[in-house]
């Protein structure tokens, strides 16, 4: 039976694995991308808090310093919205620091109505997916030269009704705002597990690993009026649902190409275990087709 990350079991990996290891949040100000900052940094990790609203981060790391006064976060600016500014966050990231052992691929939108990104990708597939597509692109080489570096792309039960429109990725013929988030979810995991393979085919120790925080209340998360006043009453706390990315990033036994969500009913709620995601998600052809795609639409060309 796979092993269960309880709250006791996360501080315990807090205390002993993330001591020394420069990590990347990407959405690091608020929800899960937050909690998971906040466990890290006082866990002893230095962190980059990678964040559009450079406000709103520094808001989020006074709290985490009034936690743990020398906590070691760093802000730095990144808008996933645009290919330059992802460009430009990965070169100023290499020149201040010589290694990466975690990247956590977190930050993203949901339902929102149609807009496009400055590249002209969609919205939610453009800052959910590519954008940290080429990201994770810009920094691979950095996190290989890392011993046991670890990349965590977070992705939603969404992705279960998920398909990619590759006739139409820009979703200009059929945009909803839910069916858009749940392409660009269903994205991120077949992104995680060909990064998986390609990294396992160079050789390398650095793994990739896809975690989801269930029904988690988050600032991301859309619920129709009036069901919007009862988000805190039923759904996890943003800790909580940090608690599968925690176990990603820091597991012992975690092993690359692992799919990390919550244990109960339809993996919404719980304490996070390994578990098993969408039939469809393990079609290597559409992983493949979505990885050819992606270099196409973002110019970055990722080594063989």
């Amino acid at each position: 039976m796979n092993k269960v990350l309880r709250k006791a079991e996360a501080k315990r990996l807090n205390k002993q694995y993330h001591k020394g290891k420069t990590v990347i949040i990407t959405g690091a100000n608020s929800g899960i991308g937050y909690e998971v900052a906040r466990w890290m940094a006082t866990g002893g990790a230095r962190v980059i808090m990678a964040c559009r609203n450079k406000k709103k981060a520094a808001v989020a790391a006074e709290k985490i310093h009034r936690i743990k006064a020398d906590a070691d976060l760093h802000i730095m600016h990144l808008d996933l919205a645009s290919l330059e500014s992802v460009k430009n966050f990965s070169q100023e990231f290499r020149k201040e620091y010589p290694r990466l052992d975690v990247l956590v691929n977190n930050a993203g939108v949901m339902a929102t109505p149609y807009r496009k990104t400055s590249d002209g990708f969609e919205w939610q597939f453009g800052i959910n997916h590519l954008g940290h597509f080429a990201l994770t692109g810009h920094l691979l080489d950095l996190l290989i030269k890392t011993g046991g570096s670890r990349v965590v792309t977070v992705t939603s039960i969404a992705h279960f009704k998920g398909q990619l429109h590759f006739d139409d990725l820009s979703g200009e013929s059929w945009y909803g705002r839910m069916k858009a988030y749940r392409q660009s979810k269903f994205a991120n995991l077949l992104f995680a597990y060909e990064l998986q393979k390609r990294l396992k085919r160079a050789g390398s120790d650095t793994i990739s690993v896809a975690a989801h925080p269930g029904l988690s209340s988050t600032n991301i998360v859309w619920l129709p009026f009036p069901l919007t006043l009862l988000k805190e009453l039923v759904l996890m706390s943003a800790a909580k649902g940090a608690l599968p990315v925690l176990m990603a990033a820091a597991g012992e036994s975690i092993r690359g190409g692992e799919y990390i969500g919550p244990a109960g009913i339809k993996q919404s709620y719980g304490y996070p275990v390994v578990l098993r995601s969408s039939a469809d998600s393990y079609k290597e052809d559409l992983g493949l087709k979505l990885w050819e795609v992606s270099e196409q639409m973002t110019g970055i060309v990722y080594p063989d």
